[in-house]
C-alpha cells in the first residue's frame, strides 16, 4: 500500500509517519504531484494556523488536486479544519471547501482555551473507522477552533459545547483529535483508516 503524508509544513508530520510506520506500513512524507496520484491513502496532518497550511498547499499547487482526488483521505486536526469551506482563524481564511461547513472557535462557556487533553467521542453511526473503539474511549486533543455539529459529523465530543470530533464526506475523513498521540487507540484508528 502506498502512503501518502501531505508535506503540509506542520510540526506533527515526524510523528504521524512513526505512528503509521510502527503499525507496518510504509509510508512517505512527500508534496510530489505523481506520489499523490498514485497513493492508495493520504494523510493531511496538521499542528499550527490554517494560513500557514493553506499557503504551503498553494505555493506548492496542490489545491485543486486535493479537491479531486479519489482516494481515501484523512486530515488530522488542523488537516481536518483546511477541508472546511472556511475558518474565523486570523480574521478568516479560505479552505479547501471540499466539506461545505466552517471553522470557528470553540464557546467552552468559561473552560480554557486551546482544549488540550484527553476526551471521549460520541459516536453518530456505526462506521468502519470505529471497528473496536468503545464509546468511553479517549483521544488527545489540541485546539481551540472546531466544526460545529453537521451533516458530515460522524462522531462528537463535548467541552463546553457539542463539536464535531469525526467528519466525513465522500473519500475525505477528518479527526479534530491526534491520533499519533492518542496511545494504543489512535493507532487503532489510523489502521481502520488505512484498512478501509
Amino acid at each position: 500500500m502506498k502512503i501518502v503524508i501531505l508535506n503540509t509544513g506542520c510540526a506533527n508530520l515526524l510523528s504521524v509517519k512513526l505512528a503509521i510506520d510502527r503499525l507496518g506500513y510504509d509510508s512517505k512524507i512527500s508534496c510530489d504531484i505523481l506520489q499523490i496520484y498514485n497513493s492508495d491513502k493520504i494523510i493531511i496532518p496538521g499542528v499550527g494556523s490554517m494560513a500557514s497550511v493553506m499557503n504551503q498547499l498553494y505555493q506548492l499547487n496542490l489545491i485543486e488536486i486535493i479537491k479531486n482526488i479519489t482516494q481515501p483521505v484523512l486530515g488530522i486536526c488542523l488537516g481536518m479544519q483546511v477541508l472546511s469551506m472556511f475558518s474565523e482563524e486570523s480574521g478568516g481564511i479560505k479552505g479547501l471547501d471540499i466539506i461545505p461547513v466552517n471553522v470557528s472557535l470553540l464557546n467552552t462557556n468559561g473552560l480554557s482555551l486551546p482544549h488540550t487533553g484527553w476526551n471521549k467521542i460520541n459516536f453518530n453511526i456505526d462506521h468502519l473507522l470505529f471497528k473496536n473503539i468503545n464509546i468511553k474511549d479517549r483521544f488527545y486533543f489540541v485546539h481551540s477552533y472546531a466544526i460545529p455539529i453537521n451533516k458530515f459529523t460522524i462522531a462528537s465530543t463535548f467541552y463546553g459545547m457539542e463539536f464535531t470530533s469525526v467528519i466525513q464526506k465522500n473519500n475525505f475523513f477528518g479527526v479534530q483529535f491526534h491520533p499519533e498521540k492518542s496511545g494504543l487507540l489512535g493507532n487503532r484508528l489510523l489502521k481502520n483508516f488505512l484498512e478501509i
